[in-house]
């Protein structure tokens, strides 16, 4: 598997007529060269079994890893991402490709007939548990295609509206040539931090470069929306009586 990935990172950018849409962030060649322009850190897991990348977004850091599927619906290789961004602990935002979420659903149904169970197993993936908590959101703001390709769930629908703006929804729709609508994908808000996860598909350096202008605007979006609440809310006096 490695070896795959290795040979991947060692591929030239592709040419432009065959990446219609991308911008000159297709180029370098090279994962670690792109990530040095970028200023990321770029790292080999000692294991062999995988990649790092390392950076900053408003100061808090993040991190993007390929290696192996850590959920049963990846197959193959997977892309996860995280950053500690700091942001108010009740926002919880999930944009999920609707392909995966119909087979989570699925799959949560067979779970609960199968077992007779009537209510939540604390042993099921978290991502099954979202379904079942959030509400699906939708708005007319957004493009017909984003809303083809995603569901965005959330308890509060005026934080969806905050964090997932046109550009963000544009980028999560304009992949590189490959990437089509059925990889599994998700990108979220929760607990204050924001994550990734997505199949590494198809499995070349143009993906790993979307994947992390994706994260990174996510993250921006984020402390866009709502940092600048937080800061309010602990700056607000206390009731003194």
């Amino acid at each position: 598997m490695f070896d795959r990935i290795k040979k991947a990172f060692g591929k030239e950018a592709r040419p432009a007529d065959e990446s219609e849409g991308q911008s000159s962030r297709h180029s370098p060649g090279s994962l670690p060269e792109w990530a040095a322009t970028h200023g990321f850190a770029f790292s080999v897991d000692g294991s062999g079994h995988g990649i790092a990348l390392d950076g900053k977004v408003g100061s808090k850091p993040w991190r993007l890893q390929l290696g192996r599927a850590t959920r049963d619906y990846i197959r193959g290789e997977e892309v996860r991402a995280r950053a500690e961004l700091g942001l108010l602990d009740d926002v919880a935002v999930v944009v999920m490709s609707r392909p995966l979420k119909e087979a989570l659903e699925k799959k949560a149904y067979q779970i609960y007939t199968d077992d007779l169970q009537t209510s939540l197993d604390s042993s099921m993936p978290e991502e099954m548990r979202w379904l079942a908590i959030f509400e699906e959101v939708g708005w007319n703001e957004l493009p017909p295609d984003f809303w083809a390709r995603y569901c965005v769930l959330s308890d509060r629908r005026e934080n969806a509206l905050a964090w997932v703006d046109l550009s963000l929804a544009r980028l999560m729709v304009d992949w590189p040539a490959g990437t089509s609508a059925e990889v599994p994908f998700m990108i979220l808000l929760l607990r204050g931090k924001a994550y990734l996860r997505m199949e590494y598909t198809p499995a070349d350096l143009a993906t790993l470069q979307h994947a992390a202008l994706v994260f990174t605007t996510a993250c921006e979006a984020g402390l866009g929306a709502f940092d600048a609440k937080k800061q309010a809310r602990e700056a607000r006096p206390l009731n003194r009586e």
